[in-house]
């Protein structure tokens, strides 16, 4: 056994292969370089493929460049022992290097064989750009597809604005008109009694009117556009001074807790409206909690970071005062959570609500820069949340008292009137008269800019005057 496998490794019973180039510079040359050229090459592939398998692990059929790195490796071996039998017979291991070389070279093809039709089914790079471009035509109709969902959605959500506006003015506008022509007719049948019924028909007429004007703020607070007077508040002062105003209207089945935190942010908002939504929020917890329960206020400062804004289009990530309105009243389901806040959305009987409360909070709280939020179980309770952003600025907002009407509040001043219609002009002019305020009316911006002409005309030589002799008597002094 020993003798066969010292031929292997026998160099002195063979002639180097040199000789049979008769030890020739120039072939010895030329086959030194290329076979050193060729088992560079060689070794240079498996490195290569090596690094790639490893920066790809998620390349399929990474085994077979496994399998193509060894078998390269071998070659490259070869092309070694070529230059090395030029000099040293070494002919054995040689062989052997062949040897494992064909093995490798035998396996790798009975591998790579079965792999041939998989490797066909891998796309192109002509298929690849077909597959992208037949992606993006699908990504721009399913973006067309949710355009006209969405439009369908917002013509829905109109109608059903348009619906439930029409209907409540259709209400508060039978309650004033029917009023009116109570008085009409009570004046047309003048008796002792009719005085009363004038009053009661008007100041029920004054009712609805004021219905009227409640609903159209709450519609403009939800579109935004409602006039929004900010001011630097801190809500935990705001809410203390309306915590008893909040107990009354709870009830005493329902128990009120006001948590306000230490040190709380300011925030800058309209307080006025701010009030309004507090007082929205307390009315529908009252409401879902008809047999009694516990309804809590809280305030904290909170911070919504980029990942939790990235979640929601309309959020912006920064520093919030947070008030949370907690009840644990009848709850939610997520069907109606959905739709809370879209107007003249209710869950109450006809005639209970209008359907604008949480819809007029949440426009409050967009308008604000801020958003809100609900969370609710069914059974367990609901707590709305408010999102106010911060503001370094300190505190300056006092809630006064209104001042009693005076009733020589005018006299010798005068205002301009600039109103486009006509019996909203004519009813703010009477009650300026009543005032005892000098009126001039202008049905627009081009006939009021005519009148402050006249006024400058009229006006200017005596102010020229009065200029001169505050002149003069400077001089003098």
């Amino acid at each position: 056994m020993w003798d066969h496998l010292k031929l292997f490794f026998d160099t002195t019973m063979f002639s180097p292969h040199g000789i049979c180039l008769l030890w020739e510079p120039e072939l010895l040359i030329i086959h030194v370089v290329s076979d050193a050229i060729i088992a560079l090459s060689y070794f240079s592939i498996p490195f290569a493929l090596a690094y790639f398998v490893f920066k790809r692990r998620d390349v399929e059929f990474g085994w077979m460049f496994w399998a193509f790195a060894i078998f390269i490796m071998a070659c490259g071996f070869t092309h070694v022992f070529s230059i090395y039998t030029l000099w040293v017979p070494a002919y054995g291991l040689e062989g052997l290097v062949k040897a494992v070389t064909a093995i490798a070279s035998v396996t790798t093809a009975v591998l790579l064989w079965p792999l041939v039709p998989k490797l066909l089914s891998v796309p192109s790079p002509g298929q690849l750009r077909l597959a992208h471009s037949m992606l993006e035509a699908e990504a721009r109709q399913r973006r067309d597809a949710e355009a006209l969902l969405s439009h369908a959605q917002k013509l829905e959500a109109i109608g059903q604005l348009t619906g439930g506006v029409a209907h409540d003015f259709n209400n508060l506008l039978t309650v004033i008109s029917g009023n009116l022509e109570i008085a009409q007719r009570a004046l047309a049948k003048w008796n002792e009694g009719s005085r009363e019924r004038i009053g009661r028909a008007i100041e029920n007429a004054y009712n609805g009117a004021q219905r009227a004007a409640n609903l159209t703020n709450r519609l403009l607070a939800f579109a935004r556009k409602q006039p929004f007077d900010p001011k630097v508040v801190n809500p935990n002062q705001l809410i203390s001074g309306m915590s008893d105003f909040f107990r009354r209207t709870l009830g005493e089945t329902i128990e009120l807790e006001i948590f306000g935190a230490q040190g709380l942010w300011n925030t800058e908002t309209d307080p006025s409206q701010l009030e309004a939504a507090l007082l929205n929020l307390v009315v529908n917890a009252r409401d879902a909690m008809p047999n009694g329960g516990k309804l809590r206020i809280e305030t904290n400062n909170s911070f919504i970071d980029e990942q939790y804004a990235k979640q929601y289009a309309d959020i912006v990530s920064g520093s919030y005062v947070l008030i949370s309105v907690t009840d644990n009243g009848v709850g939610m389901d997520q069907t109606i959570i959905a739709r809370a806040f879209e107007p003249f959305f209710s869950t109450k009987e006809t005639g209970q609500g209008t359907g604008l409360g949480l819809s007029q909070v949440y426009g409050f709280a967009k308008q604000s820069g801020g958003f809100a939020a609900i969370d609710s179980k069914l059974g367990q309770g609901t707590s709305v949340k408010i999102y106010l952003p911060r503001t370094s600025l300190a505190s300056t907002t006092q809630i006064a008292a209104p001042d009693k009407a005076n009733a020589n509040m005018g006299a010798g001043e005068t205002i301009l009137v600039v109103e486009d219609d006509e019996q909203v002009r004519r009813y703010v002019v009477e009650t300026l008269l009543e005032l005892n305020y000098q009126v001039i009316e202008a049905r627009d911006t081009a006939e009021a800019s005519d009148v402050f002409k006249t006024l400058w005309t009229n006006y200017r030589p005596l102010a020229d005057r009065c200029g001169a002799a505050r002149q003069e008597w400077s001089y003098s002094q």
